[in-house]
């Protein structure tokens, strides 16, 4: 019986919360290298591309040889699995040693974290390689509207562009009257995906916000008291547009993909884009004339960020704070804008680097029809997600087609 009673008490031990240990800080950077050292780092991570997965697997490379980190691919289909699991995991008093110790994530995901007290943080302004984001022209410091607040650390960069055959358009278009004085004098050649597709919507959000003298009031939820008012210059301007779309704007290509073929077809002279690198894969792939490139507008245009996150409970928080900043950091940045690796924008500002490290990104073949990051220019904020579910139900009873 007392060997009964000292197991049922061992036992008992085990089911004891563990020791909370105090979180690491970020601002004490050889803290956090010391106690990174042998962290196996869990980064919950969409795995639906073998590019993306052969990424992962490189960083993890780097960080394990320079400091002694591991990181395990957790591949997702869905990031919202992962947060259902750190929420869970909250709910049932699992506060040490969650089973997640970083996430790909954004938008919604992200907010619904912030909102649910998952993250831990502030970190991602205290990493030594945010000295070289680009914080002011980029829109790294909010995810769809949601401050970050430090609460998660930028690694990639999506931005509209326009492609544009230059066999049939001479000079990009700066603005969005210089596309829709274009448009008239060239009817049938432009079109844009039909709404709700992704890169439809981003269309009308793209000219809104290229309409309105002052966007800002797009961060904040739609109203009943603002809509009408706020979207009256969309409206007005798709009136002038819509006749001089392909097909006179009665049919709508579903998606970005036969966008890109109607331009190969020779139906289209110009499509919308949320890749800076589409128009040159495509070239590449031979979907796409080589006389294709692409330009922005001068005012800049709508982009967001890819982000980390370290959930609340992660037991190698160091480790993931080591992976974030390595992620940040020129090396990483300029072998992710690779085509030939993934061909992701950068979340850098050229300026901020040194010359041995700009010349990373100068020796890069971007491909023929790629903007640099210097001529990508200004990225825009992405409006509410309140505002684009609002528009594109108007826009189908005003435009839509079956």
């Amino acid at each position: 019986m007392k060997h009964l009673a000292l197991a049922a008490s061992l036992l008992a031990s085990t089911l004891l919360p563990t020791t909370s240990f105090a979180d690491p800080d970020p601002a004490n950077w050889d803290t956090v290298l010391d106690e990174a050292k042998g962290q196996t780092v869990y980064w919950n991570a969409w795995g639906g591309s073998p590019t993306t997965n052969a990424f992962i697997e490189w960083a993890g490379d780097q960080i394990k040889d320079r400091y002694g980190v591991t990181l395990e691919h957790v591949k997702l289909t869905d990031t919202a699995d992962a947060v259902t699991r750190v929420l869970s995991e909250k709910q049932a008093g699992q506060d040490d040693d969650g089973a997640i110790d970083m996430i790909w994530i954004n938008g919604a995901n992200f907010a619904s974290m912030k909102d649910n007290g998952l993250l831990f943080g502030p970190f991602a302004e205290d990493l030594p390689n945010w000295q070289f984001v680009d914080a002011e022209g980029k829109t790294v410091r909010s995810d769809f509207t949601v401050p970050v607040e430090g609460y998660e650390a930028p690694w990639a960069m999506a931005q509209v562009v326009f492609m544009y055959d230059t066999a049939d358009i001479a000079e990009p278009l700066p603005s969005a009257a210089a596309i829709l004085e274009w448009a008239k004098a060239h009817p049938g050649r432009f079109t844009y995906p039909q709404p709700p597709d992704f890169l439809g919507t981003t269309f009308l959000k793209q000219m809104l916000v290229e309409l309105l003298e002052d966007p800002s009031v797009l961060a904040e939820p739609v109203s009943d008291e603002n809509y009408v008012e706020v979207t009256t210059p969309l409206w007005d301007y798709l009136e002038e547009l819509t006749p001089a779309l392909w097909r006179e704007g009665r049919a709508y290509p579903p998606n970005g993909t036969r966008q890109i073929q109607l331009i190969n077809d020779g139906e289209l002279d110009m499509a919308v884009s949320f890749s800076p690198s589409a128009a040159s894969t495509a070239i590449a792939n031979f979907e796409l004339p080589d006389t294709v490139r692409t330009f922005v507008l001068d005012k800049g245009t709508i982009g967001n960020a890819s982000f980390v996150a370290i959930p609340y409970n992660s037991g190698s928080k160091a480790g993931a704070m080591v992976l974030a900043d390595f992620l940040m950091s020129p090396e990483a940045q300029a072998h992710a804008q690779d085509p030939n690796v993934l061909g992701y924008g950068t979340v850098l500002n050229m300026a901020a680097l040194s010359d041995d490290d700009r010349a990373r990104f100068d020796a890069l073949d971007l491909g023929i029809a790629t903007l640099t990051p210097a001529q990508l220019g200004r990225v825009q904020d992405e409006p509410h997600p309140s505002w684009m579910t609002r528009i594109a139900e108007d826009w189908q009873s005003r435009y839509g087609v079956q």
